[in-house]
């Protein structure tokens, strides 16, 4: 008995239909837009503070005086779990900057915390652009900053299911 391909294609597809394994699209990352100028992240501080920077120098000396109080009054992003896109833009500063987000505690020099935490983190944004950082985000603490623009590093918390 001979069977046409269109009988054939109909029955594998209600064989999978009836597994449950019918293709579902993946959910779109949400974005996140996050916008670096001179020494800070605009969207956690709320507005841009004007400070002038031609060096990563210029920025460790303003956030040694006043990082610590922004960050105290710095809004802390909540997100739930799952998958996002940080879209981070550099707005007008002069030299190339970067991203580094990571789980609250992280440190780099820790091969068990390489292992185990979440860090992602790249550079590359000259001036007037903007880079993509994906990651799925699990319930926790996390902080984010720019080392090369040397922001303070800023909260972020994913809440449980």
């Amino acid at each position: 008995m001979s069977v046409s391909s269109g009988t054939a294609r109909r029955a594998i597809g209600c064989a999978v239909l009836a597994l449950g394994l019918a293709a579902v699209p993946a959910a779109a990352a949400e974005v996140i837009e996050l916008t670096q100028t001179g020494c800070q992240f605009l969207e956690p501080e709320g507005m841009d503070h004007g400070f002038k920077t031609s060096r990563k120098a210029d920025c460790e000396a303003i956030n040694a005086k006043s990082g610590d109080g922004r960050v105290a009054a710095a809004k802390v992003i909540t997100l739930n779990p799952g998958k996002y896109v940080f879209r981070v833009a550099n707005r007008n500063v002069p030299y190339v900057l970067g991203f580094w987000l990571r789980e609250k505690g992280y440190n780099w020099l820790n091969p068990i915390h390489k292992a185990t935490k979440l860090s992602v983190s790249g550079g590359g944004i000259a001036t007037g652009t903007s880079r993509d950082y994906e990651v799925d985000l699990a319930p926790g603490e996390y902080v984010f900053s720019c080392p090369l623009n040397t922001t303070p590093d800023y909260k972020l918390v994913v809440t449980g299911d």
